[in-house]
């Protein structure tokens, strides 16, 4: 009961923050020093973790498929599983980790320290002013950093299989141009788009209703990450199918 009570508040309160976007762009200096400060944070963990796994995907792809003389079809198989997969969720992982963290410990700060109730005394829009440009900044970041994940995901791929085993840069990079469909580079950037506004929407309002003095900032930020991978993994599986006519 308590499950479907919290769900229900996070309901009302996502619905409030976004209907705030019908009173138009506020607050903007806000929004852009946040999807600033994010990007920041997150674009070396994300390059970091997205390419060696790109190198792992092409070390394991070229042994199979050498087993059937296929291996000019290692490119498809990185460049379908890191623009669709890979990089989508990893990236979405680590802003969870590094900017929704962030965001639910600067709020539940907020909070404990009443400086959230001072702002609504001033009668300032709480949500509009501390609440929406985070989550305008983590909707804008994640798709971004899925970017630069795609790429440092790809090159990995290529350092392994052209740099490290000797394949042929020109049919890789043949074959990657080849398999590369539109489908999968918008798909990613609309899933990390979803991604990255449920990041937000979590982190916000688990730090922005933090009770419990430190102890209860410290749960906030720990749910944050725990919630927000549960919530957009789950999303994934039904952005794939209905994106890429795959369930899988």
């Amino acid at each position: 009961m308590e499950a479907l009570v919290a769900i229900g508040r996070f309901g009302i309160f996502a619905g409030q923050v976004l209907s705030r976007l019908v009173l138009g762009p506020r607050y903007l200096s806000a929004f852009w020093r946040h999807t600033h400060n994010v990007v920041l944070r997150c674009m070396l963990p994300v390059v970091a973790v997205v390419f060696p796994f790109g190198m792992v995907i092409a070390l394991q792809g070229l042994d199979i498929f050498k087993m059937f003389g296929a291996q000019r079809m290692l490119a498809s198989l990185i460049s379908v599983t890191v623009l669709r997969e890979l990089s989508p969720v990893l990236a979405s992982v680590l802003v969870a980790a590094q900017g929704g963290s962030a965001f639910a410990a600067e709020l539940g700060s907020m909070r404990i320290k009443e400086e959230l109730d001072a702002t609504e005394v001033m009668a300032v829009d709480g949500l509009a002013f501390h609440v929406l440009p985070r989550v305008l900044a983590l909707t804008l970041a994640c798709p971004l950093l899925n970017m630069m994940g795609s790429i440092a995901g790809i090159a990995g791929g290529f350092f392994t299989a052209v740099l490290l085993k000797g394949e042929q840069a020109g049919v890789f990079l043949a074959e990657l141009w080849a398999f590369t469909d539109w489908t999968d580079l918008w798909g990613g950037l609309l899933k990390t788009t979803v991604f990255g506004m449920i990041i937000g929407l979590m982190s916000c309002y688990l730090g922005y209703n933090a009770r419990g003095g430190a102890a209860g900032v410290g749960r906030a930020v720990n749910n944050t990450v725990v919630y927000s991978v549960l919530v957009f993994i789950t999303a994934n599986y039904f952005m794939t199918s209905a994106i890429f006519g795959t369930t899988g």
